[in-house]
């Protein structure tokens, strides 16, 4: 179900038409929009084909893998924040000020969750998260009007309303664990001890951190504020 979604992605990507990619690819432009569409299913000739042309792994044209070259990231190949170089964006400091008080913020969340032995709150803090980040990212490759839609399995029609479900599905069981409620994970979370925190104590377990989730917080409420 991936291969024709990718494979209109790479074309798409690469600015060639359909029919230049069919000649090049050595079949008919009506044999590769039916793969293209997923109508018909090629042979694994072809997708070995294909991947030498737009020099991508198999695995990747098959769903397997989310990067090109076929590589699946373990926990220790995945690049630090902390490692990563700053940037000034166009003479401002403040995309890369928010950037860190978002990063270190997470930091602290995600060592509370640590402490936590309920790990189906870990999955569901994680995809209420990345869901975020998804919904952001896909709004500012919407927004060019020349970026192959294809690079996303959900459809542009579908993507925010099924989304914001996914986010809203992921807050509400997030606090029925905290609620202790059995989320079919492991056993119900009957304490919550490991979240009983204070300033001080933040400031003291985590003092490289603790300033800028206090910011982070007068930020976000600040924006909460002006809403009413």
């Amino acid at each position: 179900m991936e291969f024709n979604r990718i494979i209109t992605l790479l074309r798409k990507e690469r600015g060639i038409t359909q029919k230049q990619a069919a000649a090049e690819l050595g079949v008919s432009q009506a044999l590769l929009s039916h793969y293209e569409k997923g109508i018909r299913e090629c042979g694994l000739d072809f997708v070995v084909r294909v991947a030498d042309y737009y020099d991508v792994s198999c695995d990747y044209l098959l769903g397997r893998s989310a990067d090109r070259s076929g590589l699946t990231l373990t926990v220790e190949e995945i690049p630090s924040p902390e490692t990563a170089k700053d940037s000034v964006y166009k003479g401002s400091v403040l995309p890369t000020l928010n950037k860190k008080l978002i990063s270190n913020s997470l930091n602290i969340l995600f060592s509370k969750l640590a402490a936590c032995p309920d790990k189906g709150l870990v999955s569901e803090v994680s995809a209420y998260l990345m869901l975020a980040v998804y919904n952001m990212f896909r709004l500012l490759y919407a927004s060019a009007p020349k970026n192959a839609e294809s690079m996303f399995r959900v459809s542009r029609g579908r993507w925010q309303g099924y989304s914001d479900a996914a986010m809203s599905a992921a807050q509400a069981n997030v606090k029925a664990a905290l609620e202790g409620e059995n989320m079919g994970t492991g056993p119900a979370l009957k304490d919550t001890s490991c979240f009983a925190m204070t300033t001080e104590s933040l400031s003291k377990e985590y003092p490289l951190y603790a300033t800028s989730l206090f910011n982070l917080i007068k930020n976000s409420e600040g924006r909460i504020d002006r809403i009413r």
